[in-house]
């Protein structure tokens, strides 16, 4: 194997290119990447870049001169436009193409949108210092979608003294993640801080003014956020041979065909620690599959190992820190363990099955959950784990 492609420059890709020079790998390595900068951090854009605490030079995963060490033919500024599996080339959109003997897909995701024009997403640092222009006191915000992304450009607004209203189609934010109880102490945050929080109310429309609501009435806003989830980038593959199903789809060792494995956001695969198929978009999770998915694009079929992981996220909300190990989504339980929620201090554990599959936590230390890391990688059983301080609470 003399000529590795790793298609998407952002931290999977750059980790899967560490890795394989650290696991002794001398080709060619080539990164593409459709942005024209070099590998840069994403969790900031809707946080220090957004509030201005940060300026972009901060962003970068590595120096110039750990990039060069790497020995990489750089390849920024330039997308992927097609792949031939058969004779094992990367198309991209110049003209030109890369041949390959092993292959790593991490495209990543774009932001949805909605009909209309004029409405900010958020995704790369264009996006992020386009916004913070925008934000000054006294504005009107509209942020539709409440999701953790929404709801951290919410909070950095409020601190910035612009009027915000959060819009969210489902009875409470975040519900269907984090459980009914949790997602309204997460809500309440905004309530407290008089951001207009809206949910159960649906955005059709963009409009020149503000947005369009289902029932046809419209709220005005100066500048409109759309954060309504995300689209794994796969259209280049069209037509490629590789199975698309929101995401690429790989079996646990991240092999999506012979000597082609995918990696990060874009990314479906088996994970065998929960017993599903799963797309994270976490850097945590991005950066973690990026070098397992070299280490097995390298090892021989029998020495592969499979990619189990404990997924971790965090988010950052007014003076809320949110950490949560596990996946949550899904889940039949979740109980207090630790702390309350009415003081937004607590640890909660979540069940599925008979197992504890989950732990998120607000305004704890990181030692409070990090215990319960060990709990879910080792499929602990529900009832032998947890302790409740307060009667669990159906979810």
């Amino acid at each position: 194997m003399r000529r590795i492609v790793l298609v998407g420059a952002s931290a999977a890709g750059l980790a899967a290119a560490e890795t394989l020079r650290r696991e002794g790998y001398d080709g060619t390595l080539t990164l593409v990447g459709e942005e024209p900068l070099a590998p840069y951090d994403r969790p900031p854009l809707s946080k220090q870049i957004l509030a201005a605490k940060w300026e972009p030079d901060r962003l970068a995963l590595r120096t110039p001169g750990a990039l060069a060490a790497l020995d990489l033919d750089l390849r920024l500024g330039v997308a992927a436009a097609g792949l031939d599996l058969t004779d094992g080339a990367v198309e991209l959109a110049d003209g030109s193409a890369l041949p390959y003997d092993g292959l790593i897909v991490a495209t990543g995701v774009r932001p949805r949108r909605l009909p209309g024009e004029g409405a900010h997403v958020l995704r790369d640092l264009d996006d992020a210092l386009a916004l913070r222009e925008r934000l000054t006191p006294g504005r009107r915000l509209v942020v539709v979608g409440a999701g953790f992304l929404g709801a951290e450009v919410a909070a950095v607004a409020w601190q910035l003294g612009v009027h915000v209203t959060l819009l969210e189609p489902a009875p409470v934010p975040l519900a269907h993640a984090v459980g009914t109880e949790v997602g309204q102490v997460l809500a309440q945050a905004h309530l407290d801080r008089g951001v207009n929080l809206r949910c159960g109310v649906t955005v059709t429309e963009v409009t020149e003014d503000g947005v369009r609501l289902a029932d046809t009435s419209e709220i005005e806003a100066d500048e409109v956020l759309v954060a309504v989830g995300s689209l794994p980038n796969t259209e280049w593959l069209a037509g490629s041979g590789l199975t698309v199903e929101d995401g690429v789809v790989c079996d646990e060792y991240c092999a999506a065909a012979s000597k082609v494995y995918a990696a990060g956001d874009v990314a479906r695969w088996y994970n065998p620690l929960f017993g599903t198929s799963m797309r994270i978009e976490h850097r945590t999770t991005a950066a973690e599959q990026g070098m397992a998915a070299a280490r097995n694009l390298l090892a021989a079929p029998e020495a592969r190992k499979p990619f189990a992981p404990v997924p971790y996220y965090w988010s950052d909300q007014y003076d809320m820190k949110i950490q949560a190990y596990g996946y949550l989504r899904g889940h039949d339980e979740v109980a207090v363990v630790d702390g309350e929620l009415a003081g937004r201090r607590f640890v909660a554990a979540y069940r599925t099955g008979d197992r504890v599959t989950g732990a998120l936590a607000v305004g704890m230390p990181p030692r409070a959950i990090r215990q319960w890391r060990q709990a879910i990688a080792s499929g602990a059983p529900w009832d032998d784990t947890v302790r409740t301080t307060v009667p669990a609470a159906q979810s």
